[in-house]
């Protein structure tokens, strides 16, 4: 009889086989079993009628910390992701001061230590300034890559002009992920950002804003050689150059990209619904779910992104651009697959095996022999209300208030140990950084 640390009985699993029911058998914290699981445990999992799903993977938060933790720390941050389902983060530079220095690198390591409940890494500013030093800064322990801000959004990192990016794309040999909005573009049409009236937001920033800027710099990273992979991208007329971009490009969207559409969401939300690059309008969204469909999109990431309800209720465009996300993207996206709008494989290949195979985790992704025993644990048939109230961040708020959906994380397991279970945080302060096969 072989012994355990943890044993998951009778669960319905995704592993690269299928999904199928199965036992896991859990030790030093990877998977050491998995099917007919005869031994002992420290601890048994009864996952009858449920789905154990390879453990989520969030490519795109934004936990504020250093500089702004009024709106949002890395402590409240990853227990509002592991509160929803989500075992690994990447966190974003823009930061006070912003993620551009080895010592900052190494600063958010430490404050990380001990606090954050999920395992994460945190990506590397782009500047003009540091364009030199990104080939050594993006092969540091704990770091997912390099990150260029091409169009102005929060903080103040931008890369703008096309030798400075060419530059970036240069100076490192990893993924280099991109915020793909054209500045120049974005200065011109300032004056469509009608004050008071935020439906006017996607008008200021309009399609062709994006679309010019990934021309742009498809155009560069083919140039430099450089592997490319553009976030939260939006537009329709972006799809098809990414398309013919496969060999060098990868693409992420959104949860509420998915899911929102312009004007409604900002007649009934108003600046809530604010964000860069902007929700727009059914056409661009029914283009994303084609684009998800085709497999032309590759992992979904929150782009979560909080700020204090005084804040946001300033008057638009003074109001800032960004909402939560972290907390709700697995019920959002179970729900779509209620909906029947994508399958449960693809859930699992957007929200944890794309992430690992396009930006090389190490042990994580899949439920495999070997690999982390990290696990988002669902009931694809309960139902709920997602309310302000659960929201674990700072901020307390969400798009989402009163949706209802059905698909919900009720566990999430961290190389082996149990993080949250039915709602409440059970074992705080898990959180390791994340390896990467490029820079072991």
């Amino acid at each position: 009889m072989e012994s355990y640390d943890l044993l998951i009985r009778g669960g319905m699993c995704a592993t690269p086989n299928g999904i199928a029911q199965a036992d896991l058998g859990i030790r030093a914290g990877r998977i050491a079993a998995i099917g007919r699981v005869a031994g002992t445990a420290a601890e048994v999992f009864d996952a009858q009628g449920l789905h154990v799903l390879p453990g989520v993977i969030d490519t795109q938060v934004h936990f504020r910390e250093p500089g702004n933790e009024h709106k949002e720390d890395l402590e409240t941050g990853s227990r509002a992701a592991v509160l929803g389902g989500v075992t690994a983060v990447f966190e974003m530079p823009n930061t006070n001061p912003p993620t551009t220095t080895r010592a900052a690198i190494e600063d958010k390591l430490a404050r990380a230590a001990g606090r954050m409940h999920c395992d994460h890494a945190f990506y590397v500013g782009a500047t003009p300034a540091n364009v030199g030093a990104l080939a050594a800064l993006e092969k540091l322990p704990g770091v997912c890559g390099v990150k260029a801000f091409l169009g102005s959004s929060t903080g103040t990192l931008l890369l703008e002009q096309e030798e400075a990016i060419l530059a970036a794309l240069k100076g490192g040999t990893r993924r280099m992920a991109v915020h793909s909005e054209n500045e120049e573009r974005l200065r011109e049409r300032k004056p469509y950002a009608v004050r008071g009236d935020v439906r006017t937001h996607p008008v200021w920033r309009d399609a062709e804003t994006a679309r010019s800027s990934t021309e742009r710099v498809l155009r560069l990273a083919r140039q430099a050689g450089r592997r490319l992979h553009v976030l939260h991208v939006t537009t329709a007329e972006e799809l098809p150059l990414l398309a013919d971009s496969r060999d060098l490009a990868t693409v992420e969207t959104t949860p509420q990209h998915l899911t929102l559409a312009a004007p409604e969401c900002y007649e009934r939300l108003g600046t809530l619904a604010q964000m860069n690059p902007p929700i727009r309008e059914a056409y661009h969204r029914d283009a994303l779910w084609q684009a998800v469909s085709d497999g032309l999109i590759d992992v979904i990431g929150s782009d979560h992104a909080p700020h204090r309800s005084e804040e946001k209720a300033k008057t638009y465009p003074e109001s800032p651009s960004g909402m939560t996300g972290v907390q709700t993207l697995v019920t959002l996206m179970l729900d779509h697959v209620a909906a029947g709008r994508l399958t449960l494989e693809r859930f699992v290949d957007l929200t944890s095996a794309g992430a690992a195979r396009i930006f090389g985790i190490a042990n994580k992704g899949r439920i495999g022999i070997g690999y982390d025993a990290d696990f988002t644990v669902v009931d694809l048939k309960a139902k709920k209300r997602i309310e302000n109230s659960w929201i674990a961040s700072r901020c307390g708020w969400t798009p989402f208030d009163g949706l209802e959906t059905t698909g919900w994380a009720v566990a999430t397991i961290i190389r082996g140990t149990t993080v949250m279970r039915d709602g409440a945080l059970v074992a705080a302060g898990q959180g390791k950084p994340l390896r990467f096969w490029e820079t072991l």
